[in-house]
């Protein structure tokens, strides 16, 4: 098994029910089994800005799937949650996002997967969830919570428990 690192984030419909179901379909736990979970966070958008506030949120899991397998099985999700990547408009509204942040200390560079994710360390969106549940772990040779003292967190909330 293989510890992995996820961001999910939403904003399209009820985005916490989106996610909560998200969770649940992704992690099997047989080939996904889920270790930890951050707090749900309202963050304004990025990139398009004018758009619904997002809420975004991390997990830890555990994982015999390899790299590759892993994203394709978020995709699956995303897809069976309405997301339709290849009509949709980039940085825009979506029901669910599922991005690979890190998988064990594995370095990857293909067309169609980045590990550790390129950008992880300079979004407030993936870090503050992100630091909630693994604040020590080092990706990339950057500690979590380290990354998160250097963003902009301005707008993000907690949202409150379910």
């Amino acid at each position: 098994m293989t510890e992995a690192l996820i961001a999910l984030g939403g904003n399209v419909g009820d985005a916490r029910a989106t996610l909560n179901r998200a969770i649940s379909l992704l992690c099997d736990g047989t080939d996904i089994k889920l270790t930890a979970r951050s707090s749900d966070y309202a963050t304004p958008p990025w990139g398009v800005t004018d758009q619904p506030a997002f809420v975004n949120l991390a997990i830890a899991v555990e994982t015999t799937l390899a790299p590759l397998d892993l994203l394709a099985r978020g995709h699956a999700v995303e897809r069976a949650l309405g997301r339709d990547r290849a009509n949709e408009q980039r940085w825009g509204p979506r029901p669910a996002d599922i991005d690979l942040i890190a998988y064990g200390d594995v370095a990857l560079d293909t067309p169609d997967l980045k590990l550790p994710h390129p950008f992880w360390a300079e979004r407030a969106f993936v870090l503050v969830p992100l630091a909630e549940i693994v604040p020590d772990r080092t990706i990339g040779g950057v500690r979590v919570a380290d990354a998160l003292a250097k963003v902009d967190v301005s707008g993000i909330e907690r949202l409150p428990a379910r």
